[in-house]
């Protein structure tokens, strides 16, 4: 316990040192929020991919999919690295690059703004983002906070009130130049942590064709390529997971920062590799909650009826087989994962309360050091705002991000990608997929319950990529959306 002290504390302190050197570094607000527009293809690929995968992921999703699904959870792995990562970098990077540097713009909501010529898109895109990333920054917050209540037996609240805090300082400090060093290290503790716990997984429990056994004897499907729950549920979270990558601010993001077009080669490759490793690894081990917990055995993941309690299934998996001594590198691992989610969501969340509010509609001539000051305020206002609804533990952590990525997806999937590929697309087209998907996924979401998230989620972003596509069979004057900039 005392070495696991240690080591975090000496992480957290290296972490501050870091947050102090991008605070020197950081002159400008295009450094505070994009590290100046030229950062390289590993710390792009590390950042890109420690945003996309966090907390959330190693303690909400792998135990919830994993003790649902069994094995078959790792089609979500297989998507999210597949078309998350690889599609995104392939089809998009380039794209998202490009038109940064044309019509300049460091945002989603300018980007829209400008593509098609809606100063109604701007705001209504800005507040979107405030909104829906609030809920999936509070859900990465809880994730955090339960592993270090389970490992360090320190009550939630205190847990969540360091971590607020710790965030605040290295973030507001350094901006994006802090976020893209970190994200290197962030990178490299990751790697070494999944190769950690899939190695004691697969060893603690018998070997892969053990596991398989295991699994199929507890319920076949398990061992299935589709598990319990049916194919609907597990394409729904597939799809969700897997494409709305391709229009989430605070991923799309890290394109605008990154340097060029040889940084974006390498960089895809790097995000690939290390989505496969983090991905498939969080998924399988997450299969494994239900071989080595029970109620008898890990009386902390279940309740007195014998129910699991899904966010606390991985942390007590990680307590079971991995040797006391490594946990430490299995709590930087999802420390690492989530500070860097953490970091990108908050900058994005600051982007559109600065950039796209106050600049865009407040106060237009406001100066350099004004916009700086302003996205350090608001970036310390939204981690607040974060805290106290991870505080309220507002139910379980996958439906939380399922409903915050599903809002998300439906509001920029179809305006966003359809805006970056075809020039034809227009403003009546783009401005009904965004708000017609969005009113679709929410009445889903209230209408079909939480079980159904997943596939709420799904048909709002389905909704909004489908209207767009609408005007392929009408066409458009290509004066109409020149803006749009080919590959």
């Amino acid at each position: 316990m005392i070495a696991n002290v240690i080591a975090v504390g000496a992480y957290a302190a290296l972490i501050v040192v870091i947050g102090l050197l991008g605070l020197r570094r950081t002159k400008s607000f295009n450094d505070f929020l994009l590290g100046g527009g030229r950062v390289g293809p590993w710390m792009t690929a590390f950042s890109y991919g420690t945003a996309y995968f966090s907390a959330v992921l190693f303690i909400g999703f792998a135990g919830k999919i994993g003790w649902g699904f069994g094995l078959s959870a790792v089609w979500i792995a297989i998507g999210n690295t597949v078309l998350g990562v690889l599609g995104v970098w392939l089809l998009l990077a380039n794209r998202i690059k490009r038109s940064a540097q044309s019509m300049d713009v460091k945002t989603m909501p300018e980007y829209l703004e400008a593509r098609y010529g809606s100063h109604f898109f701007k705001g209504y895109a800005a507040l979107a983002i405030f909104v829906f990333l609030i809920p999936y920054t509070a859900a990465v917050f809880m994730g955090l906070s339960y592993l270090f209540e389970v490992s360090f037996r320190i009550p939630y609240v205190w847990v969540l009130l360091f971590m607020g805090v710790f965030t605040g300082v290295y973030l507001v400090m350094g901006g994006y130049r802090s976020v893209a060093m970190i994200d290197v290290i962030f990178g490299l503790v990751m790697t070494v942590g999944v190769v950690v716990l899939l190695w004691f997984s697969i060893s603690k429990g018998g070997g892969i064709p053990n596991i398989v056994d295991s699994l199929r004897a507890i319920e076949p499907k398990l061992a299935s390529p589709v598990g319990p729950p049916g194919f609907v549920p597990l394409a729904s979270l597939v799809f969700l997971t897997s494409v709305a990558p391709f229009a989430m601010p605070q991923l799309v993001q890290k394109f605008y920062a990154v340097r060029d077009r040889k940084a974006i080669r390498i960089g895809t490759i790097a995000s690939t590799v290390f989505a496969l490793l983090v991905t498939g690894t969080a998924y399988f081990t997450g299969a494994l909650t239900r071989i080595f917990l029970t109620p008898t055995t890990a009386p902390g993941a279940f309740t007195e009826t014998g129910t699991p309690l899904v966010d606390n299934l991985m942390p007590e998996l990680i307590a079971q087989i991995i040797p006391a001594a490594l946990t430490v590198v299995l709590l930087l691992l999802i420390l690492s994962a989530s500070m860097s989610t953490l970091a990108s969501l908050v900058l994005v969340s600051s982007s559109s309360v600065t950039k796209d509010f106050f600049h865009g509609f407040v106060q237009k001539n406001a100066s350099d050091r004004e916009l700086t000051r302003l996205g350090r305020l608001s970036s310390a206002f939204f981690i607040i705002l974060s805290m106290i609804l991870a505080w309220q533990k507002p139910g379980f952590i996958v439906t939380i991000l399922s409903v915050s990525w599903g809002a998300i997806a439906s509001v920029f999937l179809g305006p966003f990608v359809w805006g970056l590929l075809r020039r034809g697309t227009g403003k009546p087209e783009a401005i009904a997929s965004s708000l017609i998907g969005l009113g679709t996924c929410m009445v889903l979401f209230f209408t079909w319950g939480a079980a159904k998230v997943p596939q709420a989620a799904s048909v709002g972003m389905i909704v909004s990529l489908v209207i767009p596509a609408v005007g392929l069979f009408r066409g458009r004057p290509a004066a109409q959306s020149a803006a749009a900039p080919s590959a």
